[in-house]
């Protein structure tokens, strides 16, 4: 099974917009829901390319990325990744595009909150 990168986007009309690069052709599509995306996205891989079943590795932009995981307070995000909030709200909306670096920034800061709370056990008392 192949593995190709889908880049996810928040697109108009509150959809997700997606895109692949595959043999040196990008495939572009939309949908509701990133389920309905990635299907999507398999069916225009197999009818342009005759591919074999393929999975994806999902990248988001920041604003698809806050809009997906909505649960997670941007201002936390910001503190842990060294950012201000401010600018970090601006990237969430789609209203200003952050730098390569500060996208760097925040990818680390996500990993790192994501590792932490791998290790969190809970208990009954």
């Amino acid at each position: 099974m192949e593995r190709l990168q889908l880049i996810v986007e928040k697109g108009d009309n509150g959809q997700l917009g997606g895109r692949v690069n595959y043999e040196d052709n990008l495939l572009v599509d939309a949908a509701s829901t990133l389920e309905e995306l990635q299907k999507n996205m398999i069916k225009l891989v197999a009818e342009f390319h005759g591919a074999p079943a393929v999975t994806f590795d999902l990248a988001y932009d920041l604003s698809a990325f806050f809009a997906h995981y909505s649960f997670l307070k941007i201002s936390k995000i910001a503190e842990h990744a060294g950012v201000n909030t401010g600018p970090l709200r601006h990237y969430s909306a789609g209203s200003k595009h952050p730098s390569a670096e500060q996208v760097k920034r925040i990818e680390e800061a996500v990993h790192r909150l994501a590792a932490e709370l791998s290790a969190v056990h809970l208990v009954t008392v």
